[in-house]
């Protein structure tokens, strides 16, 4: 059987090919007959998905996704897991890359090519973490997530609250969930 398997992180989806809409249309049209999708960070080793279809490889499958870093996070955990996959009877296709067959010669390019994967995601990380060095030296820069609402947002509809308006109401009126009002209602004073 010729299994898919694509995977998105936040830090990746929609740029450079590498939506899970992209990632399966790819592997619909090499004719991928069950493809498996995930959305977790290439960060982690936990790919519960990935780790129930690598399961489920036998002798004679091919595992089809496009790019090397989509199932692996370190050049030594992908030679491992290719070398495992072989040693199985498993192929491996790489669709940027072609079929990896188990020579001297595809273990080489395997291994160069995600020592430059690897490369490549600690150069990302390395641009961000300077980014966010230098946005901190802007005095105006408040690290993390924009809030959504004003405080005279959030004091409105506290004051609705307060006026005898139940939690439903205000969040109709509004647009504040109640989370988010209960989370403020000792931040501003009325």
């Amino acid at each position: 059987m010729i299994y898919g398997y694509a995977r998105v992180s936040t830090a990746t989806q929609g740029r450079d090919g590498n939506s899970l809409e992209e990632q399966v249309a790819a592997l619909e049209k090499y004719g991928c007959q069950k493809i498996i999708t995930e959305a977790f960070s290439g960060k982690t080793m936990e790919r519960p998905k990935f780790h129930s279809l690598f399961n489920r490889l036998q002798r004679d499958d091919t595992l089809v996704v496009c790019k090397l870093d989509r199932f692996a996070r370190t050049a030594i955990e992908g030679v491992q897991t290719v070398r495992e996959l072989f040693d199985r009877g498993v192929k491996v296709h790489i669709l940027n890359m072609g079929l990896i067959e188990n020579t001297l010669t595809g273990n080489l390019i395997l291994t160069v090519m995600l020592a430059f994967a690897e490369y490549e995601r600690g150069m990302i990380a390395e641009r961000t973490q300077t980014g966010k060095m230098a946005a901190r030296q802007n005095p105006n820069f408040k690290d993390g997530r924009p809030k959504k609402f004003t405080q005279e947002q959030i004091e409105l509809a506290l004051g609705l609250l307060n006026s005898g308006k139940t939690y439903r109401e205000v969040e109709r009126l509004t647009g504040i969930s109640k989370s988010t009002i209960v989370r403020n209602l000792n931040k501003y004073t009325l």
